[in-house]
């Protein structure tokens, strides 16, 4: 049996969607996210254990890499895979528009909670001898566009980690897998991005035949994890056919 897979941001759209396909996988699953009501009856349904996890708060995420070593240690398995999921979008302002607190809980969301659960595990991680971190990124980390500034710069941060990551943890046994989407069209992200209006949330798909879903990237990090341990793959961009870029997609009108 592969050892422990732990997927932030588990509670909803790719988290959730991860934690069903790598249980399906054969590895057994931590979920961590702040609304436990959703990650209990996720956990229910893989056989997986549900921590809340507040990627934001140093005290949750130090709680939740305790609640990590204690399932391993009940289960007998070393803690093999972290999927760094937890993220999100606020605003699409021009950047001299920008509300400065949506850029700051974006950087804190999608930059420092990476480095913070990602620290709190990298010693598990290695101790196992066949660790793997995957960073869940966004084709928005290798490109900008107008509105996009905050989420842009923040996933640019995420892929910076990365990046890094790869270089110093070179000689270890730890894989650092990127996976970037682009037009994904999940419940929440778009609706959460425009604060809860859904008619702007629409727009951004409008016309777009068929977006990927969230478990089209689940299926990505599926594949990715499940390489053989010499095998890693850095990067993995992945599109809807209707996005040729993130400047050009086809629209039916």
């Amino acid at each position: 049996m592969p050892g422990i897979a732990v997927v932030t941001g588990a509670s909803s759209g790719i988290g959730a969607a991860t934690a069903r396909q790598l249980a399906e996988a054969g590895f057994p699953v931590v979920l961590g996210a702040r609304r436990l009501d959703r990650l209990a009856k996720l956990a229910a349904e893989t056989g997986g254990t549900a921590v809340s996890l507040d990627v934001t708060d140093q005290a949750s995420v130090d709680a939740f890499a305790t609640a990590v070593r204690e399932t391993a240690s009940k289960l007998g398995q070393g803690v093999n895979v972290l999927v760094n999921n937890a993220g999100g979008a606020r605003g699409a302002d021009p950047v001299d528009k920008a509300d400065v607190a949506d850029w700051q809980w974006m950087y804190e969301v999608n930059v420092i909670g990476v480095v913070r659960v990602t620290k709190a595990l990298v010693p598990d991680l290695e101790a196992s001898g066949q660790g793997h971190i995957v960073v869940v990124s966004s084709t928005a980390g290798h490109i900008v566009y107008e509105g996009g500034g905050g989420y842009t710069a923040a996933k640019h941060g995420t892929t910076a980690v990365a990046e890094t990551l790869r270089l110093e943890l070179s000689g270890r046994p730890i894989r650092v897998s990127e996976i970037a989407p682009g037009m994904v069209r999940t419940d929440e992200f778009a609706v959460n991005r425009f604060d809860g209006d859904a008619e702007a949330a629409a727009k951004v798909y409008e016309g777009v035949a068929n977006p990927l879903t969230a478990e089209d990237v689940a299926d990505c990090i599926a594949w990715t994890v499940t390489r053989p341990a010499h095998v890693d793959i850095d990067l993995l961009v992945v599109r809807p056919l209707a996005q040729a870029a993130q400047h050009k997609v086809h629209r039916v009108r």
